[in-house]
């Protein structure tokens, strides 16, 4: 018996937010696609493992992966899931019995569910993880605009597929036929379901849920941290704090703030990025943004703030750090900072490295009280925690110049 497992790991994960796609965000000691890829690696019935990886970022990540004990493959995939999962399934040897299909975004899936599987694709032909409705589905008219109920659907018929899922080779291949001809599908199962094979459907488990959003992310790093994934984690503080002059534009977490004086400094004095560099230094125990980037330094000049965030997230970086949560408290009077916090988050995850999900930034006054609270300054405390990168991925884009 020969199985062989196709991880599609090809997506792009725009509905999380940030710069990296889901897939190889951190996520415990390892990344999402890193947890997919081990469920598999370690499962006594699976052979081979193929990986399929977004052209764009092959070599970026492609050798972040390697070093599994069944993968056998890293290719690049194409611009639809059937299209990518084809690349992959075009390198499933020839005397192979079974194929499982899995979403590299399912980082939870059990040996139990792989088993299941297994077991019910090698009796019928093809199977599919699933998971009954807890709700209850209303089918939706969106015919004139906001939908409305067309239909209540008896719940005791409806299932939610997961992955993996699993099919003898020759279904997957007529399955696949299909998809190259130009059917567009959400799942392998409907392909080969139009291909006129009968899918069985077989226990899933709620748990084995699909990272989407930045909110997945955050309940899944919540749930590996109660497993033992907080091993290795550091804590910095950060603190800076800038005289408000005219003259100059208020930049605080790279964004321009309309106000009528801005923050002395060297750089383009922002207080956000300053203290958080603070913080991720001082967690990785390498000193202070003064060191690094000291105001003596013309090069240092009117230099974007966010620059210096992304210099700091490389030299955690070779320190096999990455940066997991950012959190930031801005003390200022004037002006009101409330309409631009969701830009400063989503501008210093991007530096960061982290989804928006994992940066808080709040604004606060100081009642009136002292230099702060009568305007003269701004003062921003920020804590940054990091974790161990993921074997292999070390920080290889350096920083941004």
């Amino acid at each position: 018996m020969h199985i062989v497992a196709i991880i599609a790991a090809g997506g792009s994960g725009v509905r999380m937010g940030g710069e990296t796609p889901k897939q190889f965000l951190p996520l415990g000691e390892t990344t999402v696609l890193g947890h997919s890829l081990d469920a598999f690696d370690r499962h006594p019935r699976v052979d081979e493992i193929i990986v399929v990886l977004p052209a764009e970022l092959a070599d970026r990540y492609g050798p972040d992966i390697t070093g599994r004990r069944t993968l056998t493959h890293v290719v690049v995939g194409g611009p639809r899931r059937q299209d990518s999962v084809t690349c992959g399934f075009a390198l499933v040897p020839p005397h192979t019995d079974l194929v499982a299909v899995h979403d590299a975004a399912r980082p939870f899936v059990s040996a139990a569910v792989i088993d299941r599987t297994l077991d019910a694709a090698l009796e019928s032909g093809a199977a599919v993880a699933a998971v009954t409705a807890r709700d209850t589905v209303k089918l939706a008219d969106r015919a004139d605009g906001a939908p409305v109920v067309d239909t209540t659907l008896p719940r005791d018929t409806i299932y939610l597929a997961q992955t993996p899922q699993v099919f003898r080779r020759s279904v997957l291949e007529d399955g696949l036929a299909l998809g190259v001809a130009g059917m567009a599908v959400t799942d392998e199962a409907m392909l080969v379901e139009r291909a006129g094979h009968t899918v069985r459907l077989v226990d899933g488990d709620p748990g084995n849920v699909k990272l989407t959003t930045a909110t997945d992310l955050a309940t899944a790093r919540l749930r590996v941290g109660t497993r033992g994934g907080n091993e290795g984690m550091r804590i910095g503080i950060g603190y800076d704090l800038h005289r408000l002059v005219s003259g100059r534009p208020l930049v605080l977490g790279g964004v321009t703030i309309p106000y009528d004086r801005g923050l002395l400094g060297h750089s383009d004095a922002d207080a956000v990025c300053h203290a958080l560099v603070d913080a991720m230094l001082g967690a990785a125990a390498a000193g202070d943004i003064g060191q690094h980037f000291p105001n003596s330094d013309p090069a240092w000049k009117d230099v974007s703030s966010l620059d210096l965030l992304a210099r700091a997230r490389a030299i955690v970086g070779e320190r096999g750090l990455a940066v997991r949560n950012l959190d930031v408290v801005i003390i200022a009077e004037q002006p009101k900072l409330g309409p631009y916090l969701d830009a400063m988050r989503a501008k210093v995850a991007e530096a960061a490295g982290v989804a928006p999900a994992d940066v808080g930034i709040k604004g606060k006054t100081n009642e009136g009280i002292g230099p702060l609270g009568h305007g003269e300054a701004i003062a921003v405390y920020a804590v940054a925690q990091l974790g161990p990168q993921a074997a292999g991925n070390r920080e290889v884009d350096g920083p941004r110049e």
